[in-house]
């Protein structure tokens, strides 16, 4: 089968609304297809679901021991966060240490979602910084790498030597040569791979604590570090931050725009990758959810998972008038 398939479903009352089709895989240690769901050579762009395999060379090359980074760090840099205190007080505090400034990042300034710092940027007459972008702490490690590396200023340009060494990194991990690439809204290259290659390198980050080699340390680093810091890798009440509590350490959980997501399973040493055509978030957090409930990596009953996976739809008025649900015969 190569068409997408139903995952998510949108009821109101009785009568199905809305349907939204994806592709889904679900890879073992040893790279192969375990499952998968639709076409799984689609080929997508990962967007932010991929940030642990780019923060791959910060560690490997030996930017973070030099710069003292520890666990918070490098869930920052694998963050897609809300701009929250709790994440720009950190990132920067990181470019104090680098003796850097907002001006340095290249990824561009944007309002953040969480209310109580946008708020209070309003209140203050003040603009959003770049360190607002639910990608700084990405660009806080493209900008280590960068000083470590002594290299130009101009870190998201494709032949800088941090974007080739993100490409490297993506492309051992995958296990495939890239198409081609793609502008982030970050302003930072963005690698196109399939989805079984996307599933792939999650399952080799699940197994990494298996082997030796300098790239798997690195990769368990990451993956520990997104487990012990879901609140700074996304932020309360996002899926991200909220199934990882509810998955207790069985999985590091990320998602990306336009309705991708991926989760890195240790104890199961597999990968899964997802993405909904139609870019629909409420159906990627339902169809991962759903996935992972089918793995028994999270409790069906837990609230998270039912927040995400099975929402009730209300009114305006607070009318309980609908639903969303994993598509029947999806898992």
């Amino acid at each position: 089968m190569t068409r997408p398939v139903a995952m998510t479903e949108v009821w109101r009352n009785t009568f199905l609304e809305s349907v939204h089709l994806g592709h889904a895989v679900i890879c073992d240690d040893s790279g192969q297809i375990v499952r998968s769901w639709g076409d799984p050579n689609a080929v997508i762009f990962p967007r932010s679901s991929c940030k642990m395999v780019q923060a791959l060379p910060l560690i490997t090359s030996g930017a973070a021991a030099k710069y003292g980074l520890g666990s918070e760090h490098l869930a920052l840099a694998c963050a897609s966060h809300k701009g929250a205190a709790i994440h720009t007080e950190r990132v920067n505090a990181w470019l104090g240490h680098l003796g850097l400034s907002d001006d340095d990042f290249r990824c561009g300034p944007q309002v953040p979602e969480d209310r109580d710092a946008r708020e209070a940027l309003i209140r203050a007459y003040e603009t959003p910084c770049q360190v607002h972008n639910n990608c700084s702490g990405k660009h806080a490690g493209f900008l280590t790498l960068t000083q470590h590396m002594g290299a130009g200023p101009d870190y998201v340009a494709m032949d800088h030597p941090v974007q080739q060494a993100c490409l490297a990194a993506f492309e051992e991990v995958t296990g495939e040569a890239s198409p081609g690439h793609g502008i982030d809204g970050c302003s930072a290259p963005n690698f196109v791979t399939s989805l079984t290659g996307l599933a792939r390198a999650m399952a080799w980050f699940a197994s990494a604590a298996g082997r030796a080699d300098r790239q798997s340390v690195a990769a368990l680093e990451l993956t520990k570090a997104m487990m012990q810091h879901p609140e700074l890798v996304a932020g309360e009440r996002r899926a991200c931050t909220e199934l990882m509590r509810a998955a207790g350490g069985m999985a590091a959980i990320k998602t990306g725009a336009e309705a991708v997501f991926v989760a890195i399973l240790p104890e199961k040493r597999m990968g899964v990758a997802l993405k909904i055509m139609d870019g629909t978030t409420r159906a990627s957090e339902c169809a991962i959810a759903a996935i992972l409930v089918s793995l028994g990596v999270l409790d069906p009953d837990h609230p998270a998972t039912r927040k995400f996976m099975t929402p009730l739809l209300h009114s305006r008025r607070g009318i309980e008038c609908g639903r969303i649900a994993p598509a029947e015969g999806f898992i």
